[in-house]
């Protein structure tokens, strides 16, 4: 890794962590947390002043495509002396790892309670799609009740108890898709418990220091920054992919398996928020380890096939 073996490592958080709030205390001194735009700016401006490279990893658990893009925005935009070897590393998480982290989560939770899943909140598309993720993680479980609910969203996490029990549930555990639990509500009738972070403070050192790792083994082995991979992170996300149809104008469209088409084409995440990486010989990181699983000690949610998109005109 050269010069990256002790490049910084800069977490900028978006909603799910609470612009930074969820995570001040759970990660190490040497993990710098800072905010998008001018926050990032600022820290790197620092950093490079001090003489420190930095692997910059956005925090999302795979609901903030934007923050990738945005950070990949904001590095690009840097001055040519600060940006070279400035690294942006893979997003956090992605949509599968939360999903296999609230299954792991739920399992620590009796049958006989009702799961709330909360977080914060987003924007439209950012809260539609924790109901995707809570509908996977429902199905794979026991549990009769799971709800969603959000935190400075609709509907709250006292409204989500109380809808638990006016649907027959007389205890209810909080899950957070964040990177922080939330607090019981108290709500009559009901007893509300917290099941912890669902993400554990091991787990976020250990996989921040894998992405930072991949991060520099990429910029050693290729020169890559991972920088024009990430402005692409958002391109199959919100309004700009909602389009009536016949609507005539280019973008990204998917082809079923076996297509034919005459196009070349990058390779995409199967969440269809491409985002370009590469792994360390034999490294491949489809999924993570939750704590204390081995290697192959572990259920993997399934993972569809690739999608393959190409630029067209309708």
């Amino acid at each position: 890794m050269a010069d990256h073996d002790h490049c910084r490592t800069v977490a900028v958080c978006g909603h799910e962590a609470g612009y930074g709030e969820a995570l001040h205390g759970r990660v190490g001194p040497d993990v710098l947390v800072v905010t998008g735009g001018r926050g990032l700016i600022r820290a790197l401006a620092r950093l490079w002043r001090s003489g420190e490279r930095a692997c910059v990893v956005p925090m999302t658990l795979g609901r903030d495509p934007e923050l990738v893009a945005d950070t990949a925005r904001t590095l690009r935009a840097l001055p040519s002396a600060q940006a070279y070897g400035t690294l942006l590393a893979e997003p956090f998480g992605t949509d599968r790892h939360l999903i296999a982290w609230l299954r792991a989560a739920a399992n620590r939770v009796p049958e006989t309670s009702a799961l709330l899943v909360t977080a914060p909140t987003g924007g439209l598309f950012e809260d539609a799609e924790l109901y995707r993720i809570v509908r996977l993680v429902r199905g794979h479980a026991a549990y009769r009740l799971v709800e969603v609910a959000f935190t400075g969203g609709d509907p709250d996490p006292a409204e989500g108890v109380r809808r638990c029990g006016l649907l027959g549930a007389a205890e209810v555990a909080l899950l957070t898709a964040g990177f922080a639990p939330v607090e019981p509500p108290d709500v009559p009738g009901v007893t509300a418990v917290s099941a912890g972070p669902t993400v554990s403070r091991a787990a976020l050192a250990r996989v921040l220091a894998e992405r930072v790792a991949d991060a520099g083994q990429r910029w050693s082995a290729h020169g890559d920054d991972g920088i024009a991979g990430g402005l692409t992170a958002a391109d199959d996300h919100g309004h700009n992919h909602t389009h009536p149809p016949g609507e005539g104008h280019d973008h990204h469209h998917a082809h079923l398996p076996g297509a034919d088409h005459g196009h070349s084409h990058p390779h995409v995440h199967p969440s269809n928020h491409s985002h370009h990486h590469s792994h360390p010989p034999g490294g491949e990181h489809g999924h993570i380890h939750l704590p204390g699983e081995g290697p192959h000690d572990h259920e993997r949610p399934h993972v569809p096939s690739a999608a393959h998109v190409i630029r067209s005109t309708a």
